[in-house]
C-alpha cells in the first residue's frame, strides 16, 4: 500500500468528517442519506477506505458540497497544517512497528482531533529542525529507545548465533580464530577478503571496511587490529546468516537511507558480538567475576584476551546478559572519545536500561563531569602514551550522583585504532540497589574509590571542585531567574 494512497485516504476521511460535523450530522443520518453502512462511513473517516466515484458522488450530495471539493486532495482552513504534515512523509519515517504501534491507530487519533494533534506533531517537526535533529539522529534515537524497551537482549538473534555455531563448529570457550571466520565468509558466502583493500584510498583511512556487493569483495583497513578484523568478519556473517538485505556497504553508517538499514546494522553487530563472545561461556565468566570478594581489573582484561574482544564488545555483551541472566536490570553503558591534541572529550555512544539515569548528554556543547572514571582513566591512558607505549587499562569507582543515586562504574580505556590521535573509554554503570548488592561480592571492596559526580560542569552546584572544566553557567542562570521570581512575588504581596 503506497504512502500516497494512505495520505489520500486520510485527507479524504478528514474532509468527510469535517463536512459532516459542520452540518451537525450523525453517522446514522449520513448513512440514511447515502445508503452506506455506519461501519463503512466510519472506516472512510478513519482513512481506512477510499470510496469509488459513485459513492463519492453520493457523499457530496448528502453533505451538500461540490463533488470536486470532496475529491480534491487538499485540506483548507484549520486542517491545512495536517495536510502539510501528511505530505511531509513524517508518519512514514516513524518506526511505529518496532514499538507495537499500528499506523491505523495513529490515523484514528489524527482523525479524531486533527487540529490539535496536527499542531502537536508539527511542533515536534519544527523543534527537530530548530535543534538540527536530522533524520539520521532520529533513527538512532529510535534505535536506542527500541533497545531500552527490550533490555538490549534479543533471544531470536542469540538463537541464530547458536544455530550458526553448531552448524559450522565454531569454538565456544574462547577466541574464535580469525582464519575460521575468513573461511566461512569465503566458502559459504563467496566473499573475497582483501586485507589491505583500503590502502590505495587515503580518504578512507578512517573507515574499517567496505563491502562491494557485485564482486563480493570485502576491503579491509590494514590498520585494524585482529580483534577489529574479527568483529567486521562476524558482522558480515551476521548480515548473510540473518538474510539482512537493507544495509550500507561501509562498516559504520556514514549516511542513513532508511530505518531498516539502521536495524540491519544493529542486528549484524549483535550477531558478531554474540558469535565472538559465546553466551553460555561468558555467563560463567561473569559469575566468577562477580563472586570474587575483591575488585579484579586483571581478570576483566584477561577476558578481553580470552575472547579476542574489544572493550566495546565486552561491555555490549554485559549489557545483553546482565538484565536477562543476572537480574541486574538498572544500568547504563557509555563510550567517550578523547582527542589528546585538543583535550576534547565527546560522548559518542550511550545506552540506558530500566532506570531514569539520563546522567549524560550527547547533544549539549557542555563539559562532561571530569570526576567520572570515564574521564580520569582516559587521562591515565594518555599519560602512559606520553611516557611510552600504552596498554588497555581498567578501573572501578563508586559514583555518587547529586540526586542520591549511586553507581558501580566499571571502565576500560584503550587507544582508538585505526583513528589517529584518539583514545576511547567504555563505561558500564550499575545502579547500586538490592539486586546489585546481592550479585556483586566485591561491591564493598575498600580499594574501589567513591567519588561525588554530576552531569556537566555547567550544571554542577559544587562550589569547590578542582576538576571543574567550565563555570556553572546553567546553575547561575537558574539562580538568577529564581531571584527575579522571588522579587516579583514579594512586590505583589506587599502591594
Amino acid at each position: 500500500m503506497s504512502a500516497k494512497n494512505l495520505t489520500d485516504r486520510i485527507i479524504f476521511g478528514l474532509k468527510v468528517k469535517q463536512a459532516r460535523l459542520e452540518r451537525g450530522m450523525s453517522f446514522q443520518e449520513l448513512a440514511n442519506r447515502t445508503g452506506m453502512s455506519v461501519s463503512y462511513l466510519n472506516e472512510i473517516e478513519k482513512g481506512k477506505k477510499y470510496p469509488k466515484a459513485d459513492k463519492i458522488r453520493l457523499l457530496a450530495e448528502a453533505l451538500g458540497i461540490p463533488e470536486a471539493a470532496l475529491s480534491t486532495p487538499r485540506l483548507k482552513g484549520p486542517l491545512a497544517p495536517v495536510e502539510r504534515l501528511l505530505r511531509s512523509n513524517f508518519l512514514n519515517e516513524l518506526p511505529l512497528d518496532l514499538f507495537g504501534i499500528e499506523l491505523p491507530k495513529v490515523v484514528e487519533i489524527i482523525a479524531n482531533a486533527p487540529t490539535r494533534v496536527g499542531a502537536f506533531i508539527s511542533t515536534l517537526v519544527e523543534l527537530a529542525r530548530n535543534y538540527a535533529v536530522g533524520q539520521q539522529h532520529f533513527y538512532f534515537a529510535s534505535l536506542r529507545s527500541y533497545l531500552e524497551l527490550h533490555s538490549n537482549y534479543f533471544e531470536e538473534i542469540e538463537q541464530k548465533v547458536d544455530e550458526f555455531v553448531e552448524r559450522h563448529h565454531v569454538p565456544t570457550q574462547g577466541r574464535v580464530p580469525l582464519k575460521l571466520l575468513e573461511q566461512l565468509l569465503e566458502r559459504t558466502y563467496g566473499y573475497t577478503i582483501v586485507p589491505n583493500g583500503l590502502d590505495p584510498y587515503p580518504e578512507l583511512q578512517h573507515i574499517r571496511s567496505v563491502f562491494l556487493p557485485k564482486s563480493k569483495w570485502l576491503l579491509l583497513n590494514s590498520r585494524l587490529t585482529e580483534t577489529q578484523k574479527a568483529f567486521q568478519l562476524g558482522k558480515e556473517l551476521g548480515f548473510n546468516y540473518q538474510k539482512l538485505k537493507a544495509r550500507a556497504y561501509t562498516a559504520s553508517l556514514l549516511r542513513v537511507h532508511s530505518f531498516e538499514e539502521v536495524i540491519s546494522h544493529f542486528k549484524a553487530g549483535y550477531f558478531s558480538a554474540a558469535l565472538l563472545i559465546n553466551r553460555n561461556s561468558f555467563i560463567k565468566d561473569l559469575q566468577a567475576f562477580f563472586a570474587s570478594p575483591h575488585w579484579n581489573s586483571t581478570y576483566l582484561l584477561q577476558l578481553l584476551d580470552k575472547y579476542g574482544a574489544s572493550p566495546e564488545m565486552l561491555v555490549q555483551r554485559m549489557t545483553n546478559l546482565l538484565p536477562s541472566h543476572f537480574g541486574i536490570e538498572k544500568l547504563f553503558a557509555l563510550r567517550i572519545t578523547q582527542t589528546p591534541s585538543t583535550g576534547v572529550y565527546k560522548v559518542d555512544k550511550e545506552l540506558y536500561l530500566n532506570h531514569d539515569h539520563r546522567l549524560h548528554s550527547n547533544e549539549r556543547s557542555e563539559h562532561y563531569c571530569r570526576r567520572w572514571r570515564s574521564i580520569s582513566l582516559l587521562k591515565e591512558l594518555y599519560q602512559q602514551q606520553v611516557n611510552g607505549p600504552s596498554r588497555t587499562i581498567a578501573a572501578a569507582q563508586r559514583s555518587v550522583f547529586h540526586n542520591g543515586d549511586e553507581y558501580l562504574s566499571i571502565t576500560i580505556a584503550r587507544a582508538a585504532y585505526p583513528t589517529p590521535d584518539q583514545n576511547v573509554s567504555m563505561t558500564l554503570g550499575l545502579l547500586i540497589d538490592d539486586a546489585l548488592k546481592e550479585k556483586v561480592s566485591f561491591l564493598n571492596d575498600p580499594t574501589i574509590p567513591t567519588q561525588l559526580v554530576n552531569l556537566t560542569c555547567e550544571r554542577c552546584e559544587l562550589t569547590e571542585c578542582v576538576d571543574r572544566a567550565a563555570p556553572p553557567i546553567v546553575v547561575q542562570q537558574k539562580q538568577a531567574r529564581r531571584r527575579v521570581h522571588e522579587i516579583l512575588q514579594k512586590l505583589i504581596e506587599e502591594e
